[in-house]
């Protein structure tokens, strides 16, 4: 006997394929969405460590930026008591060089040179008197320059002809201004065996400048 199917199979087949097609379509957008949220996810996650660094870095650099300001206070600090102890020495030094230089200007002012005054400005002092001949005055800027423990550099600002005294007393003579620069000492000048402040020291007061 033959059997015949009425049905519409064809639509069933269609509307099947088609059901199957919207669960395939479900299914793949579920797994997109589901792909979407894993890697949003690890974004998020990467950006807020990246996030967290930077936020580390910033405040480290803060902290850095502070350290940084306080060296260089401490370094000014530091620059500012050198510079006291500079003068503190410098004041030590100074305390006994009207006595130094006394000293050596009666050691190293020659015969035939007579100092009438001498004034200190800071380390230079003009020395002022009346010198018998020109070689005179030569041999004093030698002295000064080669000899002196205590003196340098030697500048000749005036030398001129004139004369001192009266009637058959009266003498051609040369009056000249010299400006010599005092040496600061050296602490190992200061303490060390033979130094001149030690042997100053020791010496006592100068006697006059020679005439």
């Amino acid at each position: 006997m033959i059997k015949i199917n009425l049905l519409p199979h064809r639509e069933a087949k269609r509307k099947e394929r088609i059901n199957a097609f919207y669960a395939m379509l479900l299914m793949a957008l579920i797994m997109g969405a589901v792909v979407v949220l894993a890697v949003g996810g690890f974004i998020a996650s990467k950006i807020s460590m990246q996030n967290e660094r930077n936020d580390f870095i910033k405040a480290e650099n803060t902290r850095l930026d502070g350290e940084i300001k306080k060296i260089a206070t401490l370094k000014q600090e530091i620059e500012a008591l050198k510079a006291r102890q500079q003068a503190v020495e410098d004041l030590q030094s100074d305390r006994n060089q009207p006595v130094y230089l006394m000293d050596e200007l009666v050691k190293q002012t020659p015969e035939g040179i007579y100092l009438k005054s001498f004034k200190q400005t800071g380390q230079r002092v003009a020395l002022n008197g009346y010198a018998q001949s020109n070689e005179r005055v030569s041999e004093l800027l030698r002295n000064l320059s080669n000899n002196s423990a205590w003196l340098e550099r030697p500048d000749l600002i005036e030398i001129r002809s004139t004369g001192v005294g009266q009637g058959r007393s009266a003498k051609k003579v040369f009056d000249f201004t010299v400006n010599v620069g005092i040496k600061r000492p050296k602490e190992n000048e200061q303490v060390g065996p033979g130094s001149p402040v030690k042997n100053n020291v020791q010496a006592g007061a100068p006697s006059p400048a020679k005439s």
